[in-house]
């Protein structure tokens, strides 16, 4: 067995945030085949199960654990780390990437709202770290690998859209993972840390986030669909003659587009991630645009929220949504 990571993850022992959909459970399904056993969490059931059945159809050598929690909720964090400490004596690698997208406006979005993205998107890092740090502790290496976003260092989608809550809870990420660096160097030298910043990725953020947070679109009020209305008015856009049931569809159509149509799968971020663990990179860059944003941002920060930057990041063809 390696030093770290550098030959793979056979023999090892992981736990997974978020394992239900998208990067969370294709990091599941790759650990697992390379021989890692994987305990893995999250809040819809069926999207779990689902994640635990393609394990076992890919006939995997490493096992899995699944478990209920809300990563928001310390104490069923803190039930799950006592499953998966219950399941095995250590862990040798924490993915935090659970995560869901809402809370855009301080202003006109509820506190409920944004609270919770920030809770799950923040404070679900912060509680599992503190809560799995006694079984990394126990390992003989360890690392903690936590999803942050572009957005994690470029606060926006664009001029017309508001992105505070997740935006905030990404550069929250950021910052902790990268101040983690020197305090495991001193507190405790076999622990590394990264941070995974990925730009669009085709993942069911969108569609899982709206069941969370109540806006799925088959399932929105009247007065929720009037508040969607007022706000894509707000773009100059005539909605008028467009019918709630056709609204309904375009919004659902647009959740799946930004799964469907991404330019990196959740099978090929995973890879990526994975392979960057095993080379011990802390700053972890997934896909074209998040490479191609970070270097507009760094080139010209004091421009990165006008309108020109956005409008010359989109002429580059490099962006279109963030995950």
């Amino acid at each position: 067995m390696s030093n770290r990571f550098e030959n793979g993850f056979n023999g090892r022992v992981a736990v997974v945030t978020g394992g239900g959909t998208g990067m969370g459970r294709e990091l599941v399904r790759q650990l697992t085949a390379d021989g890692c056993d994987v305990a893995t969490c999250d809040v819809i059931a069926e999207n779990l199960a689902e994640t635990a059945a393609l394990c076992s159809a890919d006939g995997t050598r490493g096992q899995v654990l699944t478990a209920i929690a809300d990563v928001s909720d310390e104490q069923q964090v803190v039930k799950f780390r006592d499953e998966v400490a219950s399941w095995r004596p250590h862990v040798n690698l924490l993915f935090n990437n659970a995560g869901i997208g809402g809370g855009g406006s301080i202003v006109e979005n509820s506190r409920e709202e944004w609270d919770k993205t920030f809770g799950v998107c923040w404070f679900g890092v912060y509680y599992n770290t503190r809560a799995f740090l006694p079984l990394l502790l126990k390992s003989d290496v360890g690392h903690v690998v936590n999803t942050s976003s572009v957005n994690g260092f470029w606060a926006s989608l664009g001029p017309d859209v508001t992105h505070t809550a997740y935006s905030t809870a990404k550069f929250a990420v950021k910052g902790f993972t990268e101040a983690l660096i020197t305090d495991f160097a001193l507190s405790a030298p076999h622990l590394h840390a990264s941070v995974v910043m990925p730009g669009h990725i085709g993942t069911s953020i969108v569609i899982n986030s709206g069941k969370i947070l109540g806006r799925d679109p088959k399932e929105m009020s009247e007065d929720q669909l009037a508040d969607v209305r007022e706000r894509i008015g707000r773009r100059g856009l005539d909605m008028s003659a467009v019918s709630d049931e056709d609204l309904r569809v375009g919004m659902q159509a647009q959740a799946e587009s930004f799964r469907d149509d991404a330019p990196v799968s959740s099978a090929e971020a995973a890879t990526v991630i994975l392979e960057a663990v095993k080379r011990d990179e802390w700053r972890i860059l997934v896909g074209a645009d998040a490479v191609a944003l970070d270097t507009m941002v760094r080139a010209e920060p004091e421009n990165a929220y006008t309108a020109d930057f956005f409008t010359r990041l989109r002429a580059g063809g490099v962006f279109g949504f963030t995950g």
